[in-house]
């Protein structure tokens, strides 16, 4: 980071996911290695291959609408909203907000409304055109995910949603990022979300042999760098956090989680799906974050893997890694925590960024679970089974998207002067 930008710090999380419907909850669920995979309720699965994913269960969204507004809105505008309104209230900032137009609302999503798709469609085709119902554009298009916190929370900043597949979320946090730096906002309230367990949604990515059909053992089925891993599993959920500048958190005595200190973007321009098999495009991604945070490699600790239980993602991102770290590498502590929520796809990387952020305040590891046998070509540390205690100052998040999208952050304990 350059010494004239401004420094941005984490003051609130809100997380919505198949662990919890909170942040603490979820946070319990990751250090206990508690697994939210089973199988899908919302919809029928006799007729498909792949019959289990990571739900969000029992979520009570009449906590902050009506149900007249709840019609209005998708189920990931549901988590947008809740997981936004918990990562204010966590950040001890009433709604309005007391500063609007300094106040700016960044949450990706990856896929949008399919659920709100999916049954416009049946209307469509049984009722015909004119019993479509005039929520249902709005209903499904993705920035209307950030649409509606900002006419919730009155914030009249920059409003709008990344989409680059499985590195949204990630993409919204540094792009808030940027925007905090740059001065354009005191505020961000940044993240993603996503609502995808529909017969679409799990059929698209089954068709495309990228699930794990481990359906009898829901539990067992993420297991990123095991040797017998047979694909993701496709989850839903939300992750925001509230960003501010280090002057704005100090002007109103917040409490800092941490600092956000580096923001690395790179493309893979390989494949439509696949990584390049040697990480190319994940190297730079990371040198990117390292740059942008003046720090080396051998200053980080944890590593949030992207690590989604498929074959070339993780030897590729696993390769990647020892590129960047050379020896130290094999000191870091490197773990994915898609092993218990699924991969939330366009909420995923928001909700690991906040992952590393608790895991600096606690100063723990989580935990790679089901990672029985380790893959020889997945060479690292992965801290198998439980999570560990250890010292960790600097944390990288890593979300890699199909496209050969890749985004790489760094947070770093809060120190109250710059070093």
């Amino acid at each position: 980071m350059n010494n004239d930008q401004r420094r941005v710090v984490v003051t609130g999380i809100g997380l919505v996911t198949p662990l919890g419907n909170d942040t603490s909850t979820t946070w319990q669920g990751i250090l206990s290695g508690r697994s939210g995979i089973g199988q899908i309720t919302q919809f029928d699965t006799t007729e498909h291959p792949v019959t289990i994913a990571g739900e969000v269960r029992d979520f009570d969204i009449s906590r902050w609408l009506d149900r007249k507004n709840q019609r209005k809105m998708d189920r990931f505008i549901h988590f947008s909203i809740g997981a936004a309104m918990m990562a204010l209230e966590d950040a001890d900032l009433p709604v309005p907000v007391p500063d609007p137009h300094r106040t700016g609302v960044l949450i990706g999503v990856g896929l949008g409304g399919l659920k709100t798709i999916e049954d416009a469609i049946a209307i469509l085709n049984t009722k015909g055109p004119r019993r479509l119902s005039p929520f249902m554009l709005p209903r499904l298009i993705s920035n209307l995910a950030p649409g509606q916190v900002s006419i919730m929370t009155g914030a009249q900043g920059p409003n709008w949603s990344p989409v680059s597949a499985c590195a949204t979320g990630a993409h919204g946090l540094g792009e808030a990022v940027r925007m905090i730096r740059d001065g354009m906002v005191d505020v961000a309230i940044s993240g993603g979300a996503e609502a995808t367990i529909t017969p679409l949604g799990v059929a698209g990515f089954a068709a495309m042999k990228a699930l794990s059909k481990r359906n009898q053992e829901p539990q067992l089925a993420s297991r990123p760098f095991d040797v017998s891993r047979d694909g993701f599993v496709a989850a839903e959920g939300a992750g925001v956090m509230v960003l501010e500048s280090l002057d704005s958190a100090r002007a109103r005595g917040a409490r800092i989680y941490a600092e956000i200190l580096g923001y690395g973007q790179s493309s893979d321009a390989f494949h439509m799906t696949l990584p390049h098999p040697e990480g190319r495009g994940a190297v730079r991604c990371m040198e990117n974050a390292l740059a942008d945070a003046g720090l080396s490699a051998g200053d980080i600790h944890y590593v949030n893997a992207h690590g989604t239980s498929t074959s070339a993602g993780d030897i590729a991102e696993s390769t990647a890694l020892e590129q960047v770290f050379g020896e130290h590498a094999h000191r870091l502590l490197v773990s994915s925590t898609k092993s218990m929520t699924g991969h939330m796809l366009g909420a995923a990387g928001a909700v690991e960024a906040a992952f590393c952020v608790l895991s600096i305040r606690d100063q723990i590891a989580p935990p790679t679970i089901n990672l029985v046998e380790q893959d020889p070509k997945c060479r690292l540390d992965y801290v198998a089974l439980t999570p560990r205690p250890a010292r960790i100052k600097n944390a990288l998040s890593n979300s890699f998207g199909f496209g050969g999208t890749n985004v790489s952050l760094i947070f770093q304990e809060y120190q109250s002067e710059a070093t």
